[in-house]
């Protein structure tokens, strides 16, 4: 039992009433919906780096790569980093978002598709991160109750977590949270790192670690036999295509100042996680050494194994910093989750066809009743529906779903309404039909050993499957259905081509402001119905820079061990 100080105890009370009190106290900035779904666009490179990395970043990430770690080995990183070859075309996706000029990434297949597939994306974007949200409460609330020895049971530690962040973001919006992820990731970052020289410490530096580990494949970056090139290359695709229509990513790209502020935001953000990961393997291998022989099961308390017995020897309250620390990743996440799902119900759903033209106070207060239901909803959802994870992975893959068609909106005039509803619907019928235990018996007995898993279809066929069939009914059904008139067509491509002005205010979805000139578009391809634009010296610097880094990261772990 971890049996928590008075310092502990003192150092986690503190934490969450400055944490509310921060937040809260942003409320005072709250004008307009503009201001309270979208920070009113007033935040620098730091704030939306540290914005990206707590809305992408959970105490269960921790957790999670130092137990595979443990029982896989140093290749046990590869869980997290799939995502790491994704991360230099985070830096092209801010400015397209940003563009839009819109509070909702719903508002984005209103303008360029119909009412109906804005409404679509918005039903689905909200029963997605409800589930969400309480599924990270439920799973993160029991990895705190384990590691405390239940000094904090799983109740108190939702009804805490759920308390703070409903608090603050109710009264502030996303520009609170986006402070409090500030104060929130800075906590994450440091105790990401604050056992790694502890642990170290015990096993003799890196070169301890090399010398007592007894299996030579502990130490081996190649990955698990389920992770293979193929599996890698659908993954990141996946999630290229399906970044964009998570609600909460909007935030993460639009909330800046400028464009350059989004950019460092998603890509910073996500990188800063990519250096955690090392952090939270190595914590993880040196575990191998300080408990060994735990069982698989045992392996999920590796870390907060290690900083119960490490930290209160450091300096009085760290374990309680520590704990806090874990509840700040989770409330990260669940605050941004929570404001965006509350505005795609508020915007889409209530102001588009229940209660129109009210004034915009009236919305907000619509907007903080909506996030407090939507999260005792995620709690009940996740407390009570016994297959939440499965709920879960379906409302996921959902998400990408509507991927292809959001590309194909962006980047082909001819895509139309019909196709986005074609695209959307066959890609989930597709993804629960190769779900089924039907299929897999078939495919078990049918398909090449290639293309399976444990006698299942592999993930990354399944990512194929729903992808291929989501852009190729995309593009059959819009081929085959009437194009959408050229002035509708106009109004957003003139958006997506014309750059965010220092300072420029929000006027409504794909709407310049009065005095800004619409840009010459400048076309990477010479077809009328392409609309893909010439890359700039900063797009492509940027890139590079990014592929750079994430090669040194691969290399940096590959030289240590």
């Amino acid at each position: 039992m971890f049996n928590l100080s008075i310092l502990d105890w003192s150092a986690i009370i503190i934490y969450f009433i400055v944490i509310t009190l921060v937040g809260v106290l942003f409320s005072k900035n709250i004008k307009n919906m503009h201001d309270f779904f979208m920070g009113g666009n007033r935040f620098g490179k730091i704030t939306m780096i540290f914005f990206a990395f707590g809305a992408g970043t959970s105490g269960n990430d921790a957790v999670g790569v130092s137990s595979k770690v443990y029982t896989s080995g140093i290749s046990g990183i590869w869980y997290q980093w799939l995502w790491l070859f994704c991360t230099p075309f985070y830096w092209l996706i801010p400015p397209i978002m940003r563009r839009m000029r819109i509070l909702t990434t719903a508002d984005y297949f209103e303008a360029r598709f119909s009412l109906s597939v804005g409404a679509l994306y918005a039903v689905v974007g909200v029963l997605q991160l409800t589930v969400n949200i309480g599924v990270i409460l439920v799973g993160s609330s029991a990895t705190i109750e384990a590691i405390t020895g239940g000094a904090i049971p799983r109740s108190v530690s939702i009804l805490l977590m759920s308390f703070c962040f409903v608090l603050y973001g109710v009264a502030g919006g996303l520009g609170a949270a986006i402070i409090t992820d500030f104060i929130q990731g800075i906590l994450t970052v440091m105790f990401s790192f604050v056992l790694l020289p502890l642990g170290l410490s015990v096993v003799g530096g890196i070169s301890g670690l090399r010398d007592k580990i007894a299996d030579p494949s502990m130490l081996n970056l190649v990955a698990p036999g389920e992770i293979n090139l193929f599996y890698v290359i659908m993954l990141c695709f996946n999630a290229l295509v399906g970044v964009v229509t998570q609600p909460h990513i909007l935030g993460n790209c639009s909330a800046g100042r400028t464009e350059v502020d989004g950019r460092f935001g998603l890509t910073g953000g996500n990188l800063l996680k990519r250096f955690c990961t090392v952090a939270w393997a190595i914590t993880g291998l040196c575990a191998v050494i300080i408990y060994p022989g735990l069982k698989r099961g045992e392996a999920d308390m590796v870390f907060g194994m290690m900083a119960r017995d490490f930290l209160p020897g450091v300096a009085p309250g760290l374990l309680g910093l520590f704990v806090s620390a874990l509840i700040a990743s989770v409330m990260s996440s669940c605050d941004a989750f929570m404001v965006s799902s509350s505005a795609l119900f508020t915007q889409n759903i209530y102001k588009r066809y229940w209660v129109k033209d009210r004034d915009e106070l009236h919305y907000i207060k619509v907007g903080r009743i909506v996030a407090v239901v939507i999260v005792i909803c995620g709690i009940v959802f996740a407390f009570h529906i016994p297959n939440v994870p499965r709920g879960l992975e379906i409302f996921f893959a959902m998400q990408a779903m509507m991927g292809p068609i959001f590309w194909l909106g962006v980047i082909w005039r001819r895509a139309t309404p019909q196709g986005a509803w074609f695209s959307t619907l066959g890609s989930f019928i597709v993804f629960v039909l190769t779900s089924t235990p039907a299929f897999n018996n078939w495919a078990s007995s049918t398909l090449p050993d290639f293309m399976l898993w444990e006698g299942k279809l592999r993930v990354s066929w399944q990512m194929f499957a729903y992808l291929c069939t989501g852009f190729s009914l995309g593009i059959i059904v819009s081929l085959l259905t009437p194009p959408l008139p050229e002035e509708k067509l106009n109004k957003v491509y003139s958006c997506l081509y014309t750059p965010v002005l220092p300072g420029e205010r929000y006027v409504a979805p794909f709407t310049l402001p009065e005095g800004v000139i619409p840009a010459v578009p400048r076309k990477l391809l010479p077809f009328k119905s392409i609309e893909i634009p010439f890359p700039t010296s900063l797009d492509l610097s940027g890139f590079i820079v990014v592929w750079i880094i994430v090669i040194s990261l691969i290399g940096f772990i590959y030289w240590i061990f």
